[in-house]
């Protein structure tokens, strides 16, 4: 499946009526993990790239270039339609322009932009500041003139819920959609009213960054929400994996004790596709 075909494929999502939630990915494996239970949509965060590249927190102190490499070796090893969070875009619109280019390029078939202020400015560690609607606008203009691939999804992501209420959010949303993103990325949802009132004043797709629990995904579909992320519990439940493993280990366990526990043989030749390497080398190494 090439890229224009994984963006088509996210594009019938959004146009759709149901509300879906992709895997939260981290590299080749985990999408290769997320895909062979079904996923057809996948997703990377700014936050988990920064963790698993740098092993940093979300302090935006991730490159651009180290998170295009991170979406290109998760594109190469899985067919997953592969949404990104590009943060603010890495600096001003010009450094958008740059963002959208290089992440097209690595096989991206969906990337927000956001209007956070980012990284956190001196002083201002107290709580989220949002840029001028303005120069929000000017970077999803500006996203939406470096793509080279009509089939790429470029949402307008705001944080705006959080900081300037409903009313600030319309205005955002409106202004996104006038510049022609194709959907509205909603940080800070607390009802389902806050997707209504967002959808009714653009009729472009919503993609939920969070929801309380009582808000299922039926009723977001209902509202307008075609995207529901789920928080990044994969990378945390390997984390958590990782530790217990080595622990056991270090502390003189028996390796054969963690059979339960872990993929066995077999599961890690599927996921790596061993018989496919195993015919190549039969074709080409004799």
């Amino acid at each position: 499946m090439n890229y224009t075909q994984r963006r088509e494929r996210l594009r019938k999502i959004l146009s759709g009526t149901e509300c879906r939630s992709p895997a939260s990915v981290y590299d080749a494996l985990s999408a290769r993990a997320a895909e062979s239970v079904g996923y057809e949509l996948g997703m990377l965060a700014g936050s988990v790239a920064s963790n698993t590249t740098l092993g940093a927190p979300d302090l935006i102190v991730l490159t651009m270039s180290e998170f295009a490499d991170q979406i290109y070796r998760i594109q190469r090893a899985a067919s997953l339609s592969l949404f990104v969070d590009a943060d603010h875009g890495y600096g001003n619109a010009l450094n958008v322009m740059r963002t959208v280019e290089e992440c097209e390029h690595s096989g991206v078939s969906g990337m927000s932009i956001e209007d956070t202020y980012l990284p956190t400015r001196f002083g201002a560690a107290g709580g989220e500041e949002l840029i001028s609607i303005e120069e929000g606008t000017g970077k999803m203009k500006a996203a939406l003139a470096a793509r080279k691939d009509p089939a790429l999804v470029i949402a307008g992501r705001t944080s705006a819920l959080k900081v300037e209420g409903v009313e600030g959010t319309v205005a955002r949303a409106k202004a996104y959609a006038a510049a022609g993103v194709d959907a509205i990325f909603l940080v800070g949802v607390e009802t389902i009213d806050h997707v209504k009132t967002v959808r009714d004043a653009v009729k472009i797709p919503i993609i939920v960054g969070s929801a309380p629990a009582s808000l299922k995904r039926e009723d977001l579909a209902a509202a307008g929400a075609r995207i529901l992320l789920q928080g990044h519990m994969p990378i945390a439940a390997a984390v958590k994996a990782l530790r217990e493993v080595y622990e056991h280990l270090h502390k003189g366990g028996a390796p054969a004790d963690l059979k339960s526990r872990i993929a066995s043989n077999e599961e890690m030749a599927q996921i790596t596709r061993a018989d496919a390497w195993k015919g190549w080398q039969k074709s080409f190494l004799r």
